[in-house]
């Protein structure tokens, strides 16, 4: 027979904190590291995350200097961009900003012979980007690291959390080699929520 637990709704996310907590025991994260993997935990049910999380020394810092700073955070697909919270990152003058639907992205796309969010990228590089966040497309991620290589885009932040088969472990793997700021969790597990679950975990950090 099963027995649900009472509780109040407001109490959900809290009471979700402390069972991920008891549950997982000490990690070698910091608080602020930990806030983000213990978000994307929640996000996913998945402890495995805590194994595969990777953070530049600078990530946290850099991440939360950026959105203080009023900027913008680019993400790779529109249900990502859905997921983060928009009233959080207002507060600071932020938007999100995700283009892979627009016209001019299709366009691109079609006259370069990429995919969508490749374009998407390459459309975005002067809109004031602190934040980065790829969750669905590994071309995204492989954009915006060639993007930087070639300096056209500065991001102060790139989280990397690309899902699938396809060049979604490598594209991760490359990430963790940058010298730049980046969070990402390696190997072929990751996707949208655990991307909005970084960004909202800084959100809720600043």
């Amino acid at each position: 027979m099963v027995t649900l637990q009472p509780i109040a709704p407001q109490d959900i996310e809290t009471e979700s904190f402390r069972i991920i907590e008891r549950e997982l025991g000490p990690t070698t994260f910091s608080p602020e590291e930990f806030a983000v993997v213990r978000r994307a935990i929640h996000a996913t049910g998945d402890f495995g995350f805590a194994d595969t999380f990777r953070f530049h020394p600078q990530a946290i810092s850099a991440g939360l200097a950026a959105i203080r700073a009023g900027k913008n955070i680019l993400i790779d697909v529109n249900m990502g961009a859905s997921g983060i919270s928009k009233g959080l990152l207002a507060r600071f003058g932020g938007q999100v900003i995700c283009r892979v639907a627009e016209a001019e992205t299709v366009a691109l796309a079609k006259a370069n012979g990429t995919t969508r969010s490749d374009a998407a990228m390459a459309r975005s590089i002067d809109d004031n980007i602190g934040i980065v966040a790829v969750g669905n497309a590994p071309t995204a991620l492989l954009k915006v690291m060639e993007l930087i290589d070639q300096g056209l885009f500065a991001p102060d932040l790139v989280i990397g959390v690309p899902v699938g088969f396809v060049n979604a472990a490598e594209s991760k793997e490359l990430l963790a080699a940058k010298p730049y700021p980046f969070i990402t969790a390696l190997g072929r597990k990751g996707g949208t929520p655990v991307a909005v679950a970084a960004v909202n975990a800084l959100l809720r950090l600043a």
